[in-house]
């Protein structure tokens, strides 16, 4: 399963490429802080498959506080024919830790 650090997520980020991502926390968390993207809680992703408005082939990063809950959607959303997944090792937290 393909992934990225915080340091390059953060460079393409600011770089304004566009990017699709999917937060996996849960809502709360989501509103509490997020960085954007699509928000859809690792509780509900299987059953809401079908709100993952991309195509099988397009890339979608999968990020969450740590990187572990994202690490799982990644693996739900490849068992569900999405072939271009990411996930962002250590998650917000890391990438908090990059701007402070």
């Amino acid at each position: 399963m393909r992934q990225i650090d915080a340091p390059s997520f953060k460079s393409r980020l600011q770089s304004g490429e566009p990017l699709n991502l999917l937060d996996v926390r849960e809502e709360i968390e989501y509103h509490t802080y997020n960085i954007g993207g699509k928000n859809i809680p690792l509780s509900k992703l299987t059953e809401k498959l079908s709100l993952v408005h991309h195509n099988k082939t397009d890339e979608i990063i999968v990020i969450c506080k740590a990187g572990l809950r994202s690490q799982t959607a990644q693996t739900i959303l490849i068992q569900n024919g999405f072939t271009n997944t990411i996930n962002l090792t250590g998650g917000l937290l890391a990438l908090q830790k990059l701007q402070a």
